[in-house]
């Protein structure tokens, strides 16, 4: 972890989401009245079904979409009144599309996180970028081309591209989607134990409770729950939002909680 505790920012953020609500312009909000804070250092896994509002709540965070009410406050201060420039020193997201390639190597992908901070003279410094793909064992793909690359290989790119952004706040949008079983656990275990503030949406409730400390449970857009893990991912809980029943036990390798999930045979 001493790569990872070189890579992100000093000052983890404390993120606050007042009253938060969202939609687009003469449409119902996709997400309404949202409370809820993350304190410094924390992770804080987003659930729920496909179409809950994870996306859209993840796009307010990282200032893309404008709150129709409410706020979203980044150590007290709005992110609508900081400067642009100021809140990407301090913010870094890793989304579900990769971005346009543009003829670069996986290093000079990786390199485009240190935007932010370079100043107008000066050499950069390049000890991150080695750092950043060293950590996400990336080392031996830095000449490849971005595009050659498998999904989870870019994937671990673009998340190499962030910790280089040396984020206060680190925002993940399902970084789980493209990578195998292995890499799937390294990532999360790694985000659960950067010292910066992490918010990641994500589909697994196993990955979800093993490594977040907070869990905020969405629901057409509303707040269903949120907490501790197994406060929030009670078979009650996940009956009520997805649909189906569960049964919550502990893994007998790692203690960690496992789901066992089925519909409810009546129903069908």
């Amino acid at each position: 972890m001493d790569l990872a505790r070189r890579l992100v920012g000093d000052n983890p953020a404390r993120l606050t989401v007042d009253r938060l609500s969202w939609g687009p312009r003469g449409h119902q909000p996709i997400i309404a009245d949202l409370n809820f804070v993350v304190e410094p250092g924390a992770m804080l896994a987003v659930i729920g079904p496909n179409g809950a509002g994870k996306s859209s709540l993840l796009r307010c965070l990282y200032r893309y979409h404008r709150p129709t009410m409410g706020r979203v406050l980044l150590d007290g201060a709005d992110i609508w009144e900081t400067q642009p420039r100021a809140l990407a020193r301090r913010v870094a997201t890793v989304l579900q599309e990769s971005a346009s390639d543009f003829g670069l190597s996986v290093a000079e992908i990786v390199e485009l996180g240190l935007t932010p901070h370079q100043q107008r003279f000066g050499a950069p410094a390049y000890e991150p970028v080695e750092d950043a793909l060293a950590l996400m064992q990336l080392t031996t793909l830095a000449p490849r081309d971005f595009a050659s690359l498998s999904g989870g290989e870019k994937q671990r790119v673009m998340i190499a591209r962030a910790l280089v952004q040396k984020p206060d706040l680190l925002i993940l949008d399902e970084p789980t989607n493209h990578l195998d079983i292995r890499h799937q656990l390294d990532v999360l275990a790694l985000l659960a134990a950067l010292p910066t503030t992490v918010v990641v949406s994500l589909h697994d409730l196993a990955l979800a409770a093993a490594h977040a400390d907070r869990v905020l449970l969405l629901d057409q857009g509303r707040q269903a729950q949120f907490g501790a893990p197994l406060d929030v991912l009670t078979p009650r809980a996940i009956r009520q939002t997805f649909a189906v029943e569960t049964a919550v036990d502990s893994h007998p390798a790692t203690g960690r909680p496992r789901f066992s999930f089925h519909r409810d045979n009546s129903e069908i």
